[in-house]
């Protein structure tokens, strides 16, 4: 029997979806088996978050499941159909035939004979006509963290499975933090030969320590020197396909940005952002005698007052 999913994922059965949703991810990234590799405690823990979530994330899953219409596993319980359209219950809670046919003490052996008959039938041994029960595998979810340059440029990763084995899967260039990609006919196998379900994997992209992410965009927070700013020069700067050479104007000021055209993020659909660099004058930590007399020289010519923009808008 699967475990209680809202218990699995430690929310009360009136959480909203947004609550669910926060409580798997938090459980997700805690268990993942990337951080605890060799546990299979951890790996099993977070595999049977990812099946609540399965259940829960999905509204109208939920909503089933609340019913009692499928289990914690997402399978169907064909049985309250069975239970309710052909027998009725007396006060101490026994089901009787509605055509007078006597009580039942268990009536698990009236389901034992019904699915084994049908079984046989779909094996060659119940005749002509008959038809196995069938239903469709359930779908899966699992979450996978990725890093940041994997999620810009594109990559192949594989996401480990309970059994030891994996499943591969591509990921597009672009993709974003918290999106989730389909693998169709991944999930969990249908019965009576109906399809598996799917598998989801939300994606968790990690920060990068140099380049942030807006959009398609790109932004880099890039120093310079006090004589490039002043004299301006050639640099070079880092892209997400490696370094590039950009110009840095004359009197070049801390904040002022660049944009190096179609250096952003190339998605598999559509055109590709940009990068923009942010510029930020480095000074050394402790001026030397050669700064000090030209910052000197530059006060005593007169030097404009940066604030000015500052007090004309007050």
């Amino acid at each position: 029997m699967s475990d209680d999913p809202y218990k699995v994922l430690g929310v009360g059965k009136g959480a909203s979806q947004a609550e669910i949703k926060k409580a798997y991810r938090k459980l997700a990234k805690e268990l993942h088996p990337d951080l605890h590799p060799g546990d299979p405690s951890k790996e099993a823990a977070f595999q049977k978050v990812g099946a609540a979530h399965d259940i829960l994330g999905d509204a109208e899953k939920r909503r089933r499941f609340d019913a009692g219409e499928i289990d914690a596993s997402g399978q169907e319980r064909p049985e309250r159909q069975f239970y309710r359209q052909y027998a009725g219950a007396d006060p101490q809670g026994r089901y009787e035939s509605a055509s007078g046919y006597g009580d039942f003490e268990d009536v698990s052996d009236i389901f034992s004979d019904l699915f084994g008959a049908r079984a046989r039938a779909a094996g060659g041994g119940g005749g002509a006509g008959g038809r196995g029960f069938a239903a469709r595998g359930a779908d899966v979810r699992y979450h996978l963290d990725v890093d940041f340059m994997d999620a810009a440029t594109g990559a192949k990763r594989a996401v480990p499975l309970p059994d030891g084995s994996a499943i591969d899967l591509t990921i597009p260039a672009g993709v974003r933090d918290g999106q989730t990609l389909r693998l169709r006919g991944k999930g969990q196998l249908g019965l009576g030969g109906a399809p598996a379900g799917d598998a989801y994997v939300e994606i968790g992209v990690r920060p990068h320590p140099v380049f942030t992410r807006d959009g398609n965009d790109i932004e880099v927070d890039l120093p310079i020197s006090f004589d490039e700013a002043v004299l301006g020069a050639k640099i070079e700067v880092p892209t997400l396909t490696g370094r590039v050479s950009m110009t840095i104007p004359k009197g070049a000021t801390t904040g002022q940005r660049l944009r190096l055209k179609g250096r952003g993020i190339a998605p598999a659909r559509g055109p590709a952002g940009d990068q923009y660099v942010r510029l930020s004058i480095a000074l050394p930590g402790k001026p030397d005698a050669a700064m000090e007399r030209i910052a000197q020289e530059w006060r005593d010519l007169g030097a404009p007052d940066p604030r000015a923009s500052l007090w004309e808008a007050l």
